[in-house]
C-alpha cells in the first residue's frame, strides 16, 4: 500500500495515499480498532448535512471565502450521494464526545474539496479540516446536534411509518375477529369470555399509546445547540451563523429544527436522547408482549392452544418434518430484547455527563440509531409477514369456550360466589361443561342458563 505523510502536533502520521481521511482519523484507527462497528450511516449523513449548512452560513456572513466554501459544499454533496462511502472509518468506541468522528468527517470533506480545487489530498493550505470545514463549530455543539438530526429523521422516515403499518394491521384484525368469542386468560389460566377482536383491539391500542409517547419525544429533538462551540458560549462563532446554518439545515432535511433556548443545558445533558430511549423501550415492550401472545395463541397445533394460525414462512425444524414455528414473532422478540438492552446503555451513558459535556455521546448515538433501524425493519416485517396473515381457528376456539369453567362467574349474582365456585370445580373434576353441571344438579332452568351462560353476552356486556 502506498502512503502519504501528514503531520500534526504529535508528529508524522502515515495515511493511505488514496484515503480521503487524514492524520487525525488515522490516529483514531490506530488507537481504537475495538469492535469493527462503525457509527450508523444516518449519523454520518446528518454530520455531512450539518457541514454543508455550516459552510453556506459561513459564506453568507463573509467568514468563509466563496471559492473554498463552494468546494466544501460540492464535497458534501458528493458524500450525500454516497460517493465517499468507505471513508468514514471511526469505531463506535472512540475517544469521548465524538471528536474523532467529527474530525473524520472534516478531513474527508476537506480532502475532497481540495481535489475539487485541483489540489492533492493532504494539501490543507487549500482547505483545512479545522479552519474551514469546522469553521464556527466544535465537536461539543455539532455532535449533540447531529445526534438529534439523525435520530429525528430516522424516527420520522422509518419507525413511525412502521408503527403506523402495525397499528393498521392490528386494527384490521380486531375488526375481522370482532364476532369470534373465545376464552379470556389471566395468569395463563382460563378466565371469562372475550372476543378475539377485543384482544386484538388491545394490541392496537397499546401500539397507539407507545407511538404517542414516541411522537412526544420525537418533537423534542427539533431543538439543537448548534453554534454553542466548545462550552455553549458561542466562542469563535457569529450568532448569525447558527441562525443561517439551521435555516440551511431545514431546507436540506425538510424538517423544522431550531436553536435551543439554552445551549449549555443541551451540551451538558443528553435528556432528549434519554426521553427517546424511554419511548423506544416502551415501543419495544408493547410489541414484544404482542409477539409473545401470538406465539402462545398459535401454540400447537395439536398439543397447544391453537386458537390462531400465523402465516407459514419457513420450515421450523432440521429434524422434525412438517414442523412450522412462529419464526417472525420470535425474530420480533429478539429485536425487542436487543432494543431494551440498548436503551439501558443509553440511560447509563446519559448518567455519565460531567460538567460541560457528556463524553459518551458516540455510544448513545450508536445505540439509539441502530435501535431505531432494527426496530423499524422488524416491525414492518412483523406487520407484513405475520400479523396481516393471521387467521382464527374457529373449531378450537369453540371447543375451548364450551368447556370454559370460568363461565360460572356469570352465575355468582344469581346463586352466590360459593355455589358458583362449587359448580366450576365440579365441572372441572367431572370433565363436564358448567351448563351440564347446573342441569344435572337442577340449579337453574335450561332457558335461564342459556341466557346467563351465553359467552357472547358475557364478552360484550356493558356496564
Amino acid at each position: 500500500m502506498k502512503y502519504r505523510i501528514e503531520r500534526d502536533i504529535l508528529g508524522k502520521v502515515r495515511v493511505p495515499a488514496d484515503a480521503y481521511y487524514g492524520s487525525d482519523t488515522q490516529r483514531t484507527v490506530n488507537n481504537f480498532s475495538i469492535s469493527g462497528i462503525k457509527e450508523p450511516a444516518e449519523l454520518i449523513l446528518a454530520y455531512i448535512m450539518l457541514k454543508k449548512s455550516a459552510a453556506l452560513a459561513n459564506m453568507k456572513i463573509g467568514k468563509l471565502d466563496a471559492r473554498r466554501g463552494r468546494a466544501i459544499v460540492r464535497a458534501c454533496d458528493d458524500a450525500l450521494l454516497h460517493r465517499l462511502d468507505g471513508q468514514f472509518v471511526v469505531d463506535v468506541f472512540q475517544a469521548g464526545a465524538g471528536t474523532s468522528l467529527n474530525m473524520n468527517v472534516n478531513e474527508v470533506i476537506a480532502n475532497r474539496a481540495i481535489e475539487i480545487l485541483g489540489g492533492r489530498r493532504g494539501n490543507y493550505k487549500l482547505v483545512h479540516p479545522n479552519d474551514h470545514v469546522n469553521m464556527s463549530q466544535s465537536t461539543n455543539d455539532t455532535m449533540p446536534s447531529v445526534v438529534h438530526i439523525a435520530t429525528y429523521l430516522a424516527i420520522q422516515k422509518e419507525l413511525l411509518p412502521a408503527l403506523s403499518m402495525l397499528q393498521k394491521s392490528l386494527g384490521r384484525k380486531a375488526a375481522q375477529f370482532q364476532r369470534v368469542v373465545k376464552i379470556g386468560r389471566t395468569h395463563l389460566q382460563d378466565a371469562v369470555p372475550i372476543t378475539l377482536g377485543q384482544e386484538f383491539s388491545g394490541y392496537e391500542a397499546s401500539v397507539a399509546g407507545a407511538t404517542a409517547m414516541l411522537k412526544d419525544a420525537h418533537s423534542r429533538l427539533l431543538a439543537i445547540p448548534l453554534g454553542g462551540t466548545a462550552v455553549g458560549t458561542v466562542l469563535n462563532a457569529d450568532e448569525r451563523y447558527a441562525r443561517y446554518a439551521v435555516s440551511n439545515l431545514n431546507r436540506i432535511t425538510g424538517a423544522h429544527f431550531s436553536i435551543t433556548r439554552n445551549r449549555f443545558a443541551q451540551m451538558q445533558q443528553r435528556l432528549e436522547e434519554l426521553e427517546v430511549a424511554d419511548a423506544l423501550k416502551e415501543v419495544a415492550t408493547a410489541v414484544n408482549k404482542i409477539a409473545n401472545d401470538l406465539r402462545i395463541l398459535t401454540s400447537g397445533p395439536i398439543g397447544g392452544m391453537g386458537e390462531i394460525t400465523l402465516p407459514a414462512v419457513m420450515p421450523g425444524s432440521s429434524i422434525m418434518p412438517g414442523k412450522i414455528n412462529p419464526s417472525i414473532a420470535e425474530m420480533m422478540n429478539m429485536v425487542c430484547l436487543k432494543v431494551i438492552g440498548s436503551c439501558t446503555t443509553v440511560t447509563d451513558a446519559a448518567n455519565g455527563g460531567q460538567l460541560e459535556i457528556n463524553v459518551f455521546t458516540p455510544v448513545i448515538a450508536y445505540e439509539l440509531i441502530s435501535s431505531i433501524r432494527i426496530l423499524s425493519n422488524a416491525i414492518a416485517t412483523f406487520s407484513e409477514r405475520c400479523v396481516s396473515g393471521i387467521s382464527a381457528n374457529a373449531k378450537n376456539i369453540a371447543r375451548h369456550i364450551e368447556m370454559d369453567i370460568s363461565l360460572a362467574t356469570a352465575l355468582s349474582p344469581y346463586i352466590g360466589y360459593a355455589k358458583a365456585s362449587w359448580v366450576a370445580r365440579t365441572a372441572y373434576k367431572e370433565g363436564k361443561s358448567v351448563r351440564q353441571v347446573c342441569l344435572d344438579h337442577r340449579i337453574m332452568k335450561k332457558e335461564e342458563l342459556g341466557r346467563i351462560l351465553n359467552p357472547r353476552r358475557q364478552a360484550l356486556q356493558k356496564g
